[in-house]
Parts: C-alpha cells; structure tokens; sequence
C-alpha cells in the first residue's frame, strides 16, 4: 500500500510541517521515526510549550477555537467533549482513553500513525492528559495491529526513559502514566462506552447515557475517549496556533485543518494522503488515487468505511467534509474511500457486509440483534435468486427500524445506512433476485 501525502497532485508539492502536521516526519522508507529522530523534527516542542507556557483551561480554549473534531468518524467537536469532563478538583482521578480499536472495514489510517509515527501519538496524549486532569491514559488497540502494539510500547519506554512520561514531567509538576491495552478484537468497542466496559474487563456491552464517560466512565471516574487521529492533531494546534489550523481547509469547508483521506478498490494507486478539508472526492479520486484501473469503470463509492451510504460517480464532486458528503446524502466517515467497480454484485456486496456487521453484533438490543440476521438471510435469498416479492420490502423496513435513534447505539444504523443507499440506487439487482417461480402466474387448480 503506497502511502503518500501532498497538497498537490502526483505529490508535486512536498510535505512540510507547516502544510502537514500529521505526516511531514514520515520517512520515505516507511520506517518508525523513534525519539531521536521525532527530537530533530521538533518532537515534544508542543509539550514543552504546553507544560511551560500554557495553563490547563489554555489548552483546552485553543483546541476548542481551533474547531478540531473527532477523526473516528462522528465527528464531535473535541474542545467541547473536553470541556465535559468536571471542573471539580477534588475529582483528581480522571482518565485518558485512545480509541485505538480501528475495526472498521476498509480504514487503516490509525494504523499508519501508531505504526510509523508513535510518539506523535504518545506527546499527543500528553497534551491532552494535562487539558483534561488525567494522571492516567489507555491506548485502547486493536489486537490485530501486532507490529501498532510493538512501536508504541517502544515509544513509551523511550518517552519514560527521557523523562517525557511518568512523574513530575519536565520539571512541571504534572504526572501522567500510559499503557497500551490490545483488545480482544470486536467491532463494537469502536463505541466509547463498548470499549470502557471492555478496558474494565467486562463484556462490550454500550452503556446507557447519561450519564456520559466524562461523569463516569472508566471504574466510574471521569473519563475522556478521544480517536487516534484526533490527538495526533493536538500538538500540531498547540505549537502552530489556532489561525494556522484553520487556513489549512479549503474554502467552503466547514471543517478545519487536514484529514487523512484515502482510495482503495479497482483503482490505479491505492493509498492515504494526508489532505485539506473541502478538496473534492473527484481530486482525491483522480489526481491521487488515479482513476480506475485498465479494464474497470467506477459503478459507485463509499466515502469512509462500510458504515457509510454509497454514492454515484456524479457525487464525486462533493467536498470532503462532514457537511459536504451530508449534501449528498450519507456521511463521511473516516474519509478512507473505497471504490465498486462495475463487476462488483451489489447484493453480493451487500449481503458480505452485512454477515460481518450481524457477526459484531453485541446482541445488547432486540433490533440489531435479530434485524441484522434476518438482513443476512433475505440477502442470501436474493444471491441464489431464490427471493420473493416480499424481501426488498423486508430489508427497506429493516433500513427504517434500524435507523438513528431506534437501537441502543449507532452500529445497527450504520449496518444498514449502506443497504438503504444500494438499494436505491441498484434496485433492478435486487429484484433480479427474486425466483421466477415468485413472478409466475399461478399455476390452475387440480381438477379430477
């Protein structure tokens, strides 16, 4: 998988701290960039502000007005989420949760991080460790991301051994702990309560809210969970300013600074690059994924992750940011896009998709755990052609009660927002599927 980043096409423009902020350290051999070398590319020089020259409540102002949003895929404002967590200073244990868990299909972003670039990931947390109060913080990880795992305990015990994390860092007073825990691998501790539970040791069940994680969360103290690529934003915003954040979008975005965005499918150079809110899904398409291979058309896309609706290839001059993929009608996502050529079977397509999210299913709510089944086997129906008149009605109000707000949390909504947008754009497949036998004219009664 080539990982690019650049502003410019075929990468003409070379990446520099002031243009990328998440990826200008990559080394071009894909490597680790461990202490050292992070040092020499001004590694802890936002930690070192942040301890030195910033109150806590500063912190968190900045992140606030810099308009950062979550990267996981909701995209709640984090100045805010950070602004939940309880002014009360008797509350002095607080914790510090990275949602590291990364299970969703088609989408490695926090992967490329964690694995080339952990210590951005490690002084990240340490930023946002002394915003919120927490002496502790968890990389909650994927247990897949063996290699992920590997880098970022090295990175701690680097960041320890130079006096970085622990006790009394740098000289400020301030103590924070780190640990990566590894997950057991379920889709449903993407969900932040999912995986406070499962950090506890208890089953990934989502909790009811409220009350929030900022009130009680982890062993019931207050608790922050924020994505991978939004605290690898933090140090950026904190050592660069809150205008600098902002002029990197796009105009028209509504959304500020970079993202990392993605392609992958039949398409001619598969990859990340890290690039600017509000560049159109035609750019990010064309100019860095490089159309489709020889041979393959563009049918549809999805625009970041198998939770999010498909779009035509006329939506590709849609902007990349939350309210420009709102405009045609699903959601961004992670931004790590994934391209249907025009051999792929849609209710082939759909009925693989929804196996895996039926499997990941924590069975919590009767809705998500007998809806996405029933999803399954009507689809599996319609492959064999062996569907009846009935089953596109069937899977079009299990898209209605599976909805927002209807189940206990979003992973039955997200299941079945990309059934909803396939069928309405390639109904004509899924009534193909229904048997011959269902379309006849009935057959005349015996007589004797």
């Amino acid at each position: 998988m080539k990982q690019l980043a650049s502003f410019g096409p075929a990468n003409r423009i070379a990446r520099s701290e002031e243009t990328h902020p998440l990826t200008w350290r990559l080394r071009d051999d894909g490597q680790p960039v461990w202490l050292d070398e992070y040092r020499q590319k001004n590694g802890y020089a936002a930690l070192r502000k942040a301890l030195a020259e910033m109150a806590q409540a500063d912190i968190v102002q900045t992140v606030k007005e810099s308009g950062l949003k979550g990267r996981g895929g909701a995209g709640f404002p984090t100045g805010v989420k950070w602004g939940l967590m309880p002014a009360d200073e008797s509350l002095n244990i607080r914790y510090l949760l990275c949602n590291a868990d990364e299970m969703e299909p088609n989408t490695w972003k926090d992967r490329l991080l964690m694995e080339q670039l952990p210590h951005l990931l490690v002084e990240g947390m340490i930023i946002s460790a002394r915003a919120l109060k927490a002496y502790r913080g968890y990389i909650f990880l994927r247990g897949e991301y063996v290699n992920a795992a590997h880098n970022l305990n090295r990175a701690i015990d680097e960041a320890k051994a130079a006096g970085l994390l622990g006790k009394n860092i740098l000289g400020s007073g301030f103590d924070f702990e780190l640990f990566v825990h590894t997950g057991a691998g379920r889709y449903i501790c993407g969900e932040e309560t999912a995986l406070i539970n499962s950090l506890e040791g208890r089953r990934a069940n989502p909790r009811a809210k409220p009350p929030f994680p900022a009130a009680v969360g982890v062993w019931g103290k207050p608790t922050c969970v924020n994505n991978v690529e939004t605290l690898c934003n933090v140090p950026a915003i904190i050592g660069h300013g809150v205008d600098w954040y902002k002029s990197l979008a796009r105009p028209g975005s509504e959304d500020h600074g970079s993202k990392l965005m993605g392609f992958s499918g039949k398409v001619k150079n598969p990859g990340i690059w890290e690039l600017p809110f509000g560049i159109t899904a035609r750019e990010l398409f064309e100019d860095y994924a490089g159309g489709m291979k020889d041979g393959y058309t563009l049918k549809c896309w999805q625009p970041g992750g198998a939770g999010t609706g498909f779009l035509l290839p006329e939506h590709l001059e849609a902007q990349m940011y939350a309210g420009g993929i709102a405009k045609v009608g699903t959601r961004m996502g992670t931004g790590l896009a994934l391209a249907v050529d025009h051999t792929v079977s849609m209710v082939s397509l759909l009925r693989n998709m929804e196996e895996f999210f039926a499997r990941e299913s924590c069975g919590w709510c009767t809705p998500c755990r007998d809806g996405l089944p029933w999803s399954v086997k009507t689809l599996r129906a319609l492959e064999r052609g062996q569907g009846t008149r009935q089953d596109l009605d069937t899977l079009l109000r299990l898209v209605d009660f599976l909805g927002p707000g209807k189940t206990f949390c979003a992973h039955a909504p997200g299941a079945v927002e990309p059934l909803g947008a396939a069928i309405k754009y390639f109904r004509d497949e899924f009534e193909a599927g229904v048997a011959q036998a269902a379309t006849a004219p009935p057959l005349p009664a015996l007589t004797n």
